[in-house]
């Protein structure tokens, strides 16, 4: 078991999802995850973020060489893809950039598989700047539950925990309230909801 008076540390990697473009930092889910945790007595330091707007699967790779994170963390989440398919990335190229990646998080974690947390790419389409586009929106559904079957399958495979988000990201569909002002990425409040779901899975990996 964890000692949890101790205070545990965090990497989140990602893209704008993990960053929190368009919100405060305190917004970000991250941040918002382990202030609840916090709330229920499981100690965990301000997130070790590694993601920047716009970034893919490559780059967030190559983000991470440079950022050189030690491999000692007692938690890591990964949340990454959204940008391999808005700019028309085969799904087996995600496949396989993604399972390195969730090779990294593994390790950054330090080997242990049940100290990380995926989270599944969330549906753009479904969001003020996705109807106002001129993309196919159930196409793109169509290839982001693509993504997500395949990040879901690999994680299975590892023994790594994933929470899906994209549920949720579709609910809201119209909800005005749970987008940020540019009307593409999620507001505080999304976020919030976000930190709800993933709390329980948190909490149990901390607790192994």
């Amino acid at each position: 078991m964890t000692d949890h008076a101790r205070t545990s540390t965090y990497l989140a990697l990602g893209d704008s999802y993990t960053i929190g473009e368009g919100v405060a930092e305190d917004g970000r889910w991250p941040l918002q995850l382990a202030r609840a945790l916090g709330s229920e007595g499981i100690a965990l330091a301000e997130p070790h973020i590694v993601a920047t707007t716009g970034w893919t699967t490559d780059e967030l790779d190559a983000a991470i060489d440079a950022a050189q994170p030690p491999c000692d963390y007692d938690l890591v989440s990964l949340l990454i893809g959204v940008n391999d398919q808005y700019r028309g990335r085969e799904l087996g190229q995600y496949r396989e950039r993604f399972a390195a990646l969730l090779r990294r998080a593994i390790g950054f974690a330090g080997g242990r598989a049940d100290r990380v947390l995926v989270m599944s790419i969330p549906d753009w389409g479904a969001t003020r700047y996705g109807r106002d586009s001129a993309r196919d929106l159930r196409q793109v559904a169509r290839e982001l539950d693509a993504y997500n079957a395949a990040a879901r399958d690999i994680c299975a495979q590892h023994g790594v925990a994933f929470v899906d988000i994209t549920t949720a990201s579709r609910e809201h569909d119209g909800d005005g309230a749970m987008l940020a002002d540019d009307g593409l990425h999620p507001s505080e409040a999304m976020y919030a909801e976000w930190t709800r779901l993933a709390l329980p899975t948190a909490r149990r990996l901390l607790a192994a």
